[in-house]
């Protein structure tokens, strides 16, 4: 029977049958060789297939599906987004290789760059100063050596990974927990649509499936599975970014942490992860030694370059004031003490420096770089 003229239908139209895993449609499309045949099947050829339940069987016969798709494809198509399948070229092949692929993806923006090195960052929604700068500093350095960075959209460290490699003028890839037209959190809707203009946005998920948490640890197997690695720059103890790491050692891929303060309960999953073998990481060298990309005489010096232009430019006082600080917050008190000088005469060189976009004051008179 002729259900569609269009074949991604049919792969839609599977996808949408309620109960059906990935792992057992994949046994489907091996047996039958296309979605189109799996619908020519009779039941007792389909209760063949190991895995396959009755009930999801009959739903199969009977073309029960939780969405019709052609709505479903409309509405894709509706938001400027398209449906790539597991057998189609542009389907990512390092994604192939993880236990359960996705049959298909909803993709918007730019098609995956088939090979280009992806690199995974993530970490917790509510880091520290210090965590949101090392995310976008490691970022900005991968996209600059043309390394892509995968997150999840997230607020925190998420949105600084995606923000890092943009300011790079480099690939990111979104992969989202919800249906490809929802932005979540919507405060991050310009991010959104900058990922949409210059990389991608990825989700397994149908149009209109709001942020439930149970979707977020299936959506982070892909962001592993798609990269080489994947960098923890904070996590709590109990905190998605473990779970990431966790899909990603399966997965044989390689698992970076950066290192934090010992007081900060978001560095508790970071130095947990360092203890089980993951290896420590301060700058985006360390990611390309890894994996080879440059030899050690061909060290990237760029931010070495910049600190020694920018103290070129100061006198001794200031100086002194620029070495105190860093990427951890630190009281205008404590820098007084440790530079010996009054107070106003620090705060008058706090104040220059940040006119001058070499430092940065946050919330109780704390600076940072």
């Amino acid at each position: 029977m002729k259900l569609w003229s269009d074949e991604k239908l049919y792969w839609l139209a599977l996808f949408l049958i309620q109960g059906l895993g990935n792992s057992v449609y994949r046994k489907l499309l091996e047996r039958f060789g296309s979605p189109r045949s799996v619908f020519d099947a009779d039941f007792p050829e389909l209760m063949k297939i190991e895995g396959l339940k009755k009930e999801v069987a009959q739903r199969i016969i009977k073309k029960e599906f939780v969405s019709n798709p052609n709505e479903e494809l409309r509405q894709t198509e509706k938001c400027n987004a398209r449906i790539i399948t597991y057998k189609e070229p542009s389907y990512p092949e390092l994604l192939k290789q993880i236990s359960s692929p996705p049959m298909l993806l909803y993709v918007k923006g730019k098609d995956l760059p088939v090979k280009q090195t992806l690199i995974g960052i993530v970490g917790s929604r509510n880091p520290t100063h210090y965590g949101l700068r090392s995310s976008e500093k490691i970022a900005l350095g991968l996209a600059r050596r043309n390394i892509g960075v995968v997150s999840g959209l997230a607020k925190g460290i998420d949105s600084a990974a995606h923000e890092g490699c943009l300011r790079g003028k480099g690939f990111t890839v979104a992969v989202i927990g919800t249906g490809i037209n929802i932005v979540y959190p919507s405060g991050n809707r310009r991010l959104f649509d900058q990922i949409s203009e210059s990389g991608t946005i990825i989700s397994e998920f149908p149009v209109n499936t709001p942020p439930e948490p149970k979707n977020f640890p299936i959506r982070n197997r892909i962001i592993s599975g798609l990269c080489k690695g994947i960098v923890v720059v904070e996590a709590t103890k109990r905190s998605g970014s473990l779970i990431t790491a966790s899909f990603a050692l399966e997965q044989n891929r390689e698992v970076f942490a950066v290192p934090g303060s010992i007081d900060s309960p978001q560095s508790i999953g970071t130095h947990f992860l360092i203890k089980q073998g993951a290896r420590l990481i301060e700058k985006p060298d360390d990611i390309l030694e890894e994996f080879g990309f440059y030899s050690d005489g061909n060290r990237d010096t760029n931010v070495l370059l910049n600190n020694a232009s920018i103290l070129s430019d100061m006198d001794e006082s200031e100086k002194k004031v620029y070495e105190v600080l860093g990427d951890y917050p630190i009281h205008i008190d404590e820098i007084v003490r440790t530079v010996s000088m009054d107070t106003g005469v620090v705060s008058g060189i706090l104040m220059k420096m940040e006119l001058r976009g070499i430092v940065k004051q946050i919330v109780g008179k704390m600076f940072i770089r």
